[in-house]
């Protein structure tokens, strides 16, 4: 320490009992001067702009559904909280684009991520990796992020989660932090699922039941076999107050289709359960965006419109695809990261025209202002003219 420094913290309150913690601090604590220097490289430990992961191994959940285990091809993986995801990138004849994966593996170990993709209807990127993807393949990621994830400051101890379908696989992470690190928690998952067929997980989460007293799941069907003897139906008030009994002090987290997304909130805040006390995850956009409410009764869905792009380039899109996607079939390359109106990272300003935005868009304040969208959830009504 300099003469002068010392000699200023002398003057200060307390100043003579500060020099002698420093003293002592030099002797038994860490010495952070020997970080000088290196403060982007433990920066981008913790935080990458960009990951390189190669696919180390792949594992068969079920006849739609697979997990893949993601190893970095670089230094370090970041930390995550259990509930992020990571942003894949993938090129697919020629197009290059993005999907959001929750991190289903625990975030007390640091060797890789573990992703789990479940095939949709008519899904571009879901097909490709069920039916190309191989061990050795490579890909870029950018995160970990997103806010999904319980914060001991103002979630309460006791949590139900909600799941549909492959939204179950945030709380996979969830689920293992708690219960391999004997944390505090208590976990209460109802899973909804089409059929046994669709079921994610199973085995596991009855071996981590099995095992530990303070987790438990309950599974509802809504379109079972006749011979299923469990819970079938819906994840409504009635269903959830059977399962839950003490439905109060408890933080609720929603992980699914954003119809069944929706569905459940009304059904929470019937129960009068506080807006503060749900949290929810979306799951992308919904693909039949025409039955979204507020979408023009005039369009179908197959209406094509001009899109003039910084006053130079000009594309064609359909009213149902989003302006993303667009511009992403279009070779158009734009910073993604959620696809589900909440980061922001994908906006663009909209200098002409009309798009249609669904609910649950976050935009800020000063988008509203300044005229940014978010091109994950905006649909174009008109010919539209943006500058990104």
């Amino acid at each position: 320490m300099s003469d002068l420094k010392e000699m200023i913290i002398r003057t200060m309150p307390n100043g003579k009992e500060t020099l002698n913690e420093i003293k002592v601090l030099k002797k038994t604590g860490y010495d952070y001067s020997l970080e000088k220097g290196k403060v982007e490289k433990t920066i981008n430990r913790l935080h990458r702009d960009n990951l390189k992961l190669i696919v180390s191994e792949i594992r068969n959940i079920n006849e739609n559904a697979k997990t893949f285990r993601l190893i970095t091809k670089d230094e370090y993986l970041p930390v995550f909280q259990s509930g992020q995801y990571i942003n894949l990138f993938v090129e697919i004849d020629g197009v290059r684009t993005s999907r959001p994966y929750s991190i289903c593996s625990s975030n007390k170990q640091r060797a890789y991520y573990e992703i789990t993709v479940a095939r949709i209807q008519n899904g571009f990127v879901s097909d490709y990796f069920l039916d190309k993807v191989k061990v050795g393949d490579e890909f870029e990621a950018n995160g970990p992020a997103g806010v999904f994830h319980f914060n001991p400051a103002f979630h309460n101890k006791n949590n139900v989660y909600i799941a549909g379908g492959s939204g179950i696989t945030p709380f996979i992470s969830m689920i293992k932090e708690v219960t391999e690190s004997g944390l505090d928690r208590n976990i209460h998952l109802i899973y909804g699922c089409r059929d046994e067929d669709n079921i994610l997980f199973k085995e596991e989460l009855e071996r981590i039941q099995n095992k530990h007293s303070n987790f438990k799941f309950s599974v509802i069907l809504s379109e079972p076999k006749q011979t299923y003897k469990g819970l079938k139906g819906f994840i409504d008030e009635k269903c959830i107050k059977n399962i839950i009994k003490d439905i109060k002090n408890k933080t609720y987290y929603i992980c699914g289709p954003q119809i069944m997304n929706d569905f459940v909130v009304n059904e929470l805040e019937k129960m009068n359960i506080k807006k503060s006390m749900i949290r929810r995850e979306m799951f992308g956009s919904r693909q039949d965006i025409q039955n979204e409410p507020g979408w023009p009764k005039n369009l179908s869905g197959n209406e094509t419109f001009k899109i003039k792009i910084n006053d130079k380039k000009e594309i064609e899109a359909f009213s149902k695809d989003s302006l993303l996607t667009t511009l992403e079939k279009n070779g158009i390359r734009v910073n993604v990261c959620c696809r589900s109106g909440e980061c922001s990272l994908c906006r663009v300003q909209l200098k002409k025209g009309k798009v249609f935005m669904p609910r649950g868009v976050l935009l800020r304040h000063a988008d509203e202002k300044f005229g940014y969208i978010h091109s994950c959830k905006a649909y174009p009504i008109t010919d539209i003219e943006i500058c990104i």
